[in-house]
């Protein structure tokens, strides 16, 4: 052959490998670590609750770099967390969770603290099919919606603040009436709406139902109740609302037979910022550090709130114990999985999604496992829920009766006997 001719066909032959590698598929380059986003408030109006489920999730990927990662068929992974700052809003958590997804292309997604942000993302997160879980967001107006790559590891909230109205009830059943006031957002105005029902359907008559916006000077809403003297008042919000009703609540000499809350009446942002204030006020729970659970990372209930403690100073509240339990769940899910290794392709965050539609596991938090269809669709429902009271500085729990550690303080003293 011609040495041009053989020149020629090297040449052609060249050309083609190029194309045939041009249109061959990238080879994915591994990682030797899970990529995972955050999107929680850690500025705005809902940063106090951001760090609480930041604290969570932390907690968690720190135990598991602690123990040398993810083991997955015999490599160990370890964790990294990537931030990103809902900013308390809605349509910025939206844009935090595309940025995650887009440009930092994380594996899965530890969700929000606040519903209404939780509402704000989900819809971006469905839209590009990743695995999510929120260790925080309770509103059932999320599970109604019927997501199917967003999961909860909190049971809604009407499933858990009717339990602080039923144990009033049976600690007074002559209590009459009921003011309710919820901040107008998904979580609090469902817990406003809970007290409301969870009355009516016990016989109390709701005197006023109102809900505000967040941020609205609580004086003349308590002014207001304070003027209909109801035997109990409910409320709504988060701790830093809390925070403030109690403070206005003494200023103004309101004292109901008790204040209901819902969550966040054991958190150390409540009871410090509240201070004695927060004496006598209940609230709703479904976990307490007490608990005596199996756990797949720290060993059980009691190993875990001890590791807490050596980081914080105290026990976690039920949000921090949630978030850290959130990552158990995707680290027991990923077990369950084809899978090689991180970066996740689509169809691993798919048979990742479908693990987490079957899983059954035991957390120091408690069970976890989510509803596969209906009003609390991926929902973790099973969870027992307590009502407790600050007794002496302290969330104690006062109801189902069959599970008090302590007698209802009821009804609360004058401010001036305190």
């Amino acid at each position: 052959m011609p040495s041009h001719t053989r020149i020629r066909v090297l040449t052609i032959g060249a050309v083609l490998l190029l194309l045939f590698s041009a249109c061959a598929p990238a080879e994915v380059e591994r990682r030797d670590y899970f990529k995972i986003g955050v999107v929680t408030s850690l500025s705005g109006d809902l940063a106090m609750g951001g760090n609480i489920t930041k604290r969570g999730y932390e907690y968690w990927a720190d135990t598991v770099n602690d123990q040398s990662g993810i083991e997955i068929k015999g490599k160990r992974y370890r964790v990294e967390l990537v931030f990103a700052d809902a900013q308390s809003d809605p349509a910025q958590g939206a844009a935090a969770a595309e940025r995650l997804i887009v440009e930092e292309k994380v594996d899965f997604i530890l969700g929000p603290y606040s519903s209404s942000v939780t509402m704000g993302a989900a819809p971006i997160i469905e839209k590009y099919k990743v695995p999510h879980i929120t260790g925080s967001a309770e509103s059932p107006s999320i599970w109604k919606e019927g997501f199917r790559y967003t999961f909860g590891t909190i049971p809604a909230a009407n499933l858990m603040a009717p339990e602080s109205v039923k144990t009033l009830v049976a600690t007074d059943p002559t209590v009459k009436t009921i003011y309710v006031v919820g901040i107008d957002d998904p979580f609090a105005s469902a817990v406003a709406e809970a007290f409301r029902d969870t009355a009516q359907e016990l016989g109390i008559e709701v005197v006023e139902f109102t809900l505000v916006p967040s941020g609205a000077d609580l004086s003349p809403i308590v002014s207001k109740a304070k003027a209909a003297a109801p035997d109990v008042f409910g409320f709504g919000g988060h701790p830093e609302n809390h925070i403030e009703l109690m403070k206005v609540s003494k200023e103004l000499g309101f004292n109901p037979k008790a204040i209901l809350i819902h969550w966040g009446v054991e958190t150390a942002d409540f009871l410090e910022g509240a201070g004695e204030l927060a004496e006598y006020v209940w609230g709703t729970t479904p976990w307490m550090p007490s608990a005596n659970f199996s756990d797949p990372l720290w060993g059980d209930t009691k190993a875990a709130v001890e590791g807490f403690n050596l980081r914080h100073g105290r026990a976690p509240d039920y949000t921090e114990a949630a978030s850290a339990a959130t990552g158990v769940v995707f680290m027991e899910a990923l077990k369950q999985i084809d899978t090689d290794g991180p970066p996740l392709d689509e169809q691993e965050k798919e048979a990742l999604v479908e693990a987490l539609e079957n899983i059954s596991v035991t957390t120091f938090f408690g069970p976890v496992s989510f509803e596969p269809s209906g009003e609390f669709m991926h929902d973790n429902t099973g969870l027992t829920v307590l009502t407790l009271q600050i007794q002496d500085g302290k969330a104690v729990v006062i109801g189902p009766p069959d599970q008090r550690e302590a007698e209802p303080r009821y009804p609360t003293p004058p401010w001036d006997e305190r």
